[in-house]
C-alpha cells in the first residue's frame, strides 16, 4: 500500500506555515483480490477525523498509473464520509473483464483521494492524501482458498545469477510483493535492494550480484491478507532454490506494497 500527498504547491514552505501529513481516511486492508465470477468486493474506508468530514475519490489505475474505465470501475467514485464515520466502496467488475488472461492474474491499482473542507485558517497549507492498493484480479483456473496462508507454486521461485546481477525467476501464474532481502534467516537487510513487483511467468532483475555474497538469502513478500511471509533460499553455483515459507515477526519500517 502507498500513500501519496499531492498539492497544488509545495514551494517555499516556511516556519510559518503549518501542516499535516496524517491521512484521515483508511482502509481496511492492504491490497485486494476479485476472482472470476465475482461481480464486486467490498471496501471499507473509515474517516479518521472527529471533527471534519472529508470526500472520498476512488478510481482504478493500471500499472502505469493510467485511469481506467474498465474492466473494474469504483462506485460511487466520489461520496461525503462524516466526521468519524464508515463508508462502504465497491470495485466492480464490468464485461470486459472476460477479455482478461484467464492462465495468470492481471493487476491493477485502486486509488482513494481524500478531499479536506476548505481551510478558512491563514498560514495553513492543505494536503490532498492519496492511498494506493494493489487489486488482483484471479481467473477461476488458479483461483486460491480465501484463507490459504500463501498462493500455490511458491516454493518454485528459484533466484538466478546472470551477468553481474540476480533475477528471480517466477514460474507461477501469480503476482509476488516483495518488500526487503536479508543475507540469511537472522542476518542484515541488504540496504540496495528495492521493494519489487514479480510478474507471473516472468525473471525480474532483483540486484547486482555484488550486493549479495551470501548463499542463504531471504525474502520478504506479502500474502493476499497483508501478512509479512519469509522465503528463504539455498544457493549452489549461480542457482537459488526456493525453502518452506515461513512466517516473519513484526519489524517496524517494513513497507507494505
Amino acid at each position: 500500500m502507498h500513500i501519496r500527498f499531492s498539492s497544488l504547491i509545495i514551494l517555499a514552505l516556511s516556519a510559518s506555515v503549518s501542516f499535516s501529513l496524517n491521512a484521515a481516511l483508511t482502509v481496511d486492508r492492504s491490497r485486494l483480490v476479485i476472482n472470476e465470477g465475482d461481480k464486486s468486493i467490498k471496501v471499507n474506508v473509515t474517516n479518521q477525523n472527529a471533527q471534519d468530514p472529508y470526500l472520498a475519490q476512488g478510481w482504478i489505475e493500471d500499472e502505469n498509473e493510467k485511469k481506467l474505465s474498465g474492466p473494474l470501475m469504483v462506485l460511487p467514485p466520489i461520496q461525503r464520509i462524516e466526521a468519524g464515520g464508515k463508508a462502504l466502496l465497491r470495485i466492480q467488475t464490468i464485461p470486459d473483464v472476460q477479455n482478461l488472461p484467464k492462465d495468470r492474474e492481471s493487476v491493477f491499482f485502486f486509488n482513494l483521494r481524500e478531499i479536506p473542507p476548505k481551510n478558512t485558517k491563514s498560514n495553513v497549507l492543505t494536503l490532498a492524501i492519496q492511498t494506493r492498493l494493489k487489486v488482483f484480479y484471479r481467473p477461476a483456473a488458479i483461483q486460491v482458498a480465501r484463507n490459504a496462508d500463501t498462493v500455490p507454486g511458491t516454493e518454485t521461485l528459484t533466484l538466478v545469477k546472470k551477468g553481474n546481477g540476480y533475477f528471480i525467476d517466477n514460474p507461477t501464474p501469480y503476482h509476488f510483493s516483495f518488500v526487503e532481502l536479508r543475507d540469511g534467516l537472522q542476518g542484515n537487510t541488504v540496504d540496495s535492494f528495492k521493494p519489487l513487483m514479480a510478474a507471473p511467468y516472468s525473471e525480474t532483475h532483483l540486484l547486482d550480484s555484488s550486493s549479495l555474497a551470501s548463499k542463504t538469502p531471504v525474502l520478504m513478500f506479502i500474502n493476499d491478507h497483508g501478512g509479512q511471509r519469509l522465503l528463504p533460499f539455498n544457493c549452489s553455483g549461480n542457482l537459488c532454490k526456493a525453502g518452506k515459507v515461513m512466517i516473519a515477526a513484526s519489524k517496524a519500517g517494513t513497507p507494505n506494497v
